[in-house]
């Protein structure tokens, strides 16, 4: 199983009751395919970085989500074909951890393989 954020964002328009039943919707498919959520954050309204239609503002949801491929396939569907859904994105997170994890491994080694020298005694001058 990989880790994965999916966000999405919905159209600001919608009751509030509305948006908490497509995330709902979407938590149980996650479950019911055989995923772990980690982590479910609804931000809120915000204001989007451009128009998407006639919107200019929409609810953003992150789910931080461990599963197969399958899950995330058809989390993704349901997502693309939810009309009050504008967007959404599906990021790997493992990757990024792995990079991370190769990074301070460098670094410790190089950090290792340096070592400081030590500060030379200041000689006496002759007075």
């Amino acid at each position: 199983m990989r880790n994965y954020e999916v966000m999405f964002i919905l159209k600001p328009d919608l009751p509030e009751e509305e948006s908490d039943r497509i995330v709902a919707q979407m938590e149980s498919v996650v479950t019911s395919t055989g995923g772990s959520l980690g982590k479910v954050e609804k931000m809120g309204r915000r204001r989007l970085a451009y128009a998407l239609g006639k919107y200019h503002d929409g609810y953003y949801v992150l789910f931080v989500l461990e599963s197969e491929a399958a899950t995330l396939q058809e989390l993704e569907r349901r997502l693309k074909v939810a009309d009050a859904v504008l967007r959404y994105l599906t990021v790997r997170v493992d990757e990024e951890k792995k990079r991370l994890e190769k990074l301070q491994g460098a670094r410790a080694k190089r950090a290792s393989k340096h070592k400081p020298r030590p500060k030379a005694e200041p000689e006496a001058s002759p007075a």
